[in-house]
């Protein structure tokens, strides 16, 4: 997760993501020291990726805020067809551009671009989206109102939420057809997973 550009320009290794299952199980990829990125740790990780053992196979998919990629990077691992990472931060850029040349996969592709008004452009329904939007920023929101208007979610998909777990997910104003699959809240963080069913 992150979106705001950071002050400095210059990035410094703060750690590693590891791929926990699929392809590339075990591979170690760095992270940079950025002010709001934290990849999702690896036992919310793993607990994710079993709520969606059966959804990955083909899947197409995005990874908005992506920050270090962790979560892209495992569906496409696990059997995604195709996964599309955003992020605004340069400095997260260049590492995201240095990781998937070291992976060199055709099923991952990195844009850096401001998530809003990627959404709010060019609609292709995907199966499963994954959603980490930089917290006490009120931006998830907007992402999802921009998700459902647009018809960025194939009915039958997955959306998958990190938020600060104060925040009370009815005020996310989440779509009637959008059910609630999984959730867990771990520390500070709420992880939510949503089906998009289809309306009578």
């Amino acid at each position: 997760m992150t979106q705001t550009i950071p002050k400095a320009t210059k990035s410094k290794q703060s750690g590693e993501i590891r791929v926990i299952g699929g392809l590339w199980r075990g591979r170690k990829l760095p992270v940079v020291d950025v002010e709001g990125l934290r990849p999702t740790p690896n036992r919310l990780k793993e607990m994710l990726f079993n709520w969606l053992s059966t959804k990955l196979v083909d899947a197409h998919c995005l990874d908005l805020f992506c920050g270090s990629g962790s979560l892209g990077i495992e569906a496409a691992s696990r059997g995604a067809a195709q996964v599309t990472l955003l992020d605004l931060n340069p400095v997260v850029a260049k590492q995201m551009q240095q990781n998937l040349h070291k992976i060199k996969s055709p099923k991952l592709q990195f844009l850096q671009k401001d998530v809003l008004a990627f959404l709010a452009k060019n609609p292709q329904a995907m199966d499963l989206i994954f959603i980490d939007p930089p917290f006490h920023q009120n931006i998830l929101p907007q992402c999802l109102a921009l998700i459902h208007q647009n018809g960025w979610l194939k009915v039958g998909g997955y959306l998958y939420i990190e938020s600060e777990s104060e925040l009370h997910i009815d005020v996310l104003n989440i779509p009637s057809n959008w059910r609630l699959h999984k959730q867990k809240t771990s520390g500070q963080v709420c992880c939510s997973l949503f089906v998009h069913e289809k309306t009578a």
